[in-house]
């Protein structure tokens, strides 16, 4: 066996390790399951502190309502233009003493839901 033979398996070994424990566990990213919703949950930079706060949210959530409304009001545009154009036309929500902007507090809402 020569030697570059077994370097390059040595390394691409390591590659393979290395991608596994990427992609099932969560020491780098945490892993969710799949949901109908992730191209909107996606958007959440942590997801679980957003669930806690969504929990905490009063009244009925309607999912595939506020789902499609969601959609609909940041197709095209970063979640922090949506969260400043909903503060600018006053559509602010308060959750737990919080003021959040509509489009934060349905999406907290919606990861707390799923």
């Amino acid at each position: 066996m020569k030697r570059r033979t077994l370097i390059g398996g040595v390394a691409a070994a390591g590659a393979v390790v290395a991608g596994g424990i990427y992609r099932f566990t969560n020491l780098f990213v945490k892993h969710y399951p799949p949901t109908p919703y992730d191209d909107l949950l996606d958007r959440l930079t942590d997801r679980e502190q957003a669930a806690r706060l969504g929990a905490k949210a009063a009244g009925t959530f309607d999912v595939p309502g506020k789902a499609a409304a969601l959609r609909a009001s940041l197709q095209g545009q970063s979640l922090g233009a949506t969260a400043t154009a909903d503060i600018a036309a006053g559509r602010l929500v308060e959750v737990d003493g919080w003021v959040l902007p509509q489009t934060v507090a349905w999406l907290s809402a919606l990861a707390a839901k799923i």
